[in-house]
């Protein structure tokens, strides 16, 4: 693996043959506003620089992205490099096969199991964790809650997101602890949501409760794409995968 300098590599306890990797924005050949290294096929980008991008990532980091068409669904799938199905999540206990997905100010979960056996990737706005997509991921991992080991990847952070009401009213109805993770804004009317809050309650319920990451914030970190500091942009990948 022979990632850029200032991509991510999480820093969790995850079994030695769990690799993990966040990109940023550098080393990549997209042009303004994408540039450089867009992952998102979706986003008005040239197809032929997100090819070139996307081989760049399968060169840096030798395993095969298993991607997704990403709706905000609830929904997992098993990962597979050759299809791209519809869903939020996906998993694999194929090694090489990099569970993998794009962001821009959504959360990216990434899971691996305590024996190294199975891995996950999760995206989650505000939609997808409200829908179950973390609860849905754990379920089709086939793996115990308690052996499961989970990184927050960059989101936008608590100081950054600014929702209405009924996103607040419902998580409320889920989870009444999900109070504590709004506040109100300095706009009449709306809240301030901390997301790696919300993910981790919401872990928690189901009995998943070693989590590692949080704290940054893609709408104030440049190395970052953000949809909400800039609606036309690129995205950003996270990925997991197995080793032999």
């Amino acid at each position: 693996m022979n990632p850029s300098s200032d991509w991510l590599l999480p820093d969790w306890p995850a079994p030695a043959n769990v690799r993990a990797c966040v990109t940023s924005r550098a080393g990549g050949i997209s042009p303004t506003p994408f540039d450089g290294l867009n992952l998102g096929d979706h986003v008005e980008d040239a197809p032929a620089a997100v090819a070139a991008n996307r081989q760049r990532l399968v060169e840096s980091l030798g395993c095969q992205p298993a991607w997704l068409k990403q709706v905000h669904s609830p929904d997992a799938v098993e990962a597979d490099p050759a299809t791209v199905p519809t869903a939020d999540a996906s998993w694999s206990a194929t090694p090489g096969t990099a569970c993998t997905v794009l962001t821009a100010d959504c959360l990216p979960a990434l899971f691996c199991d305590r024996a190294g056996t199975r891995v996950a990737a999760a995206h989650a706005g505000w939609r997808g964790l409200v829908g179950g997509v973390l609860e849905n991921t754990v379920a089709a991992m086939g793996v115990e809650p308690g052996e499961l080991l989970v990184w927050l990847g960059p989101a936008i952070g608590p100081d950054s997101f600014e929702v209405g009401p009924e996103v607040r009213e419902a998580f409320l109805a889920q989870h009444a602890q999900a109070e504590t993770a709004f506040r109100a804004s300095r706009n009449a009317g709306k809240y301030m949501a901390d997301i790696y809050a919300l993910a981790r309650i919401r872990l928690a319920a189901i009995g998943v409760t070693a989590v590692s990451g949080g704290g940054l914030d893609t709408f104030t970190d440049p190395r970052f794409f953000s949809y909400r500091r800039a609606a036309r942009t690129g995205r950003f990948a996270s990925l997991v995968w197995l080793v032999d």
